[in-house]
């Protein structure tokens, strides 16, 4: 399993499989692609801000059926106790989509530098 960060979701969402990596393109073919809820949560939140063009639901719906993406469905109990130890971070978005992908110590596909500096299992 591996799971996807909130602009790599929209990426492929959107067709704009340019914008991302030959690795990153195995990786989501390889592995079962998984995303925290809080990325769910936050693809609502880009569109109604108008940074993106569909509501989140139909964005996962495609996917799922596109290739295959689940919802992690990790206790929300786990995730936000490990959260606690990622201090290195105030965005709770980023928070809690590290802390679903470390619980179960997993990879997390993001080109977002912070996390790539603060998570072992970040690749891009």
């Amino acid at each position: 399993m591996i799971y996807l960060d909130t602009h790599v979701v929209a990426w492929l969402y959107a067709g704009r499989t340019d914008l991302l990596t030959q690795r990153v393109r195995r990786l989501v073919n390889e592995d079962e692609p998984l995303i925290s809820p809080m990325v769910t949560l936050e693809l609502q939140y880009l569109f109604e801000i108008g940074r993106t063009t569909e509501p989140a639901m139909p964005v996962a719906e495609a996917l799922r059926e596109s290739i295959g993406l689940e919802v992690c469905g990790l206790s929300f109990a786990q995730v936000l106790a490990r959260s606690l130890t990622e201090d290195w971070t105030r965005d709770p978005f980023d928070r809690l989509i590290v802390s679903q992908a470390a619980v179960r110590a997993s990879r997390l596909l993001t080109k977002d530098a912070t996390i790539l500096q603060n998570y072992s299992e970040a690749v891009w």
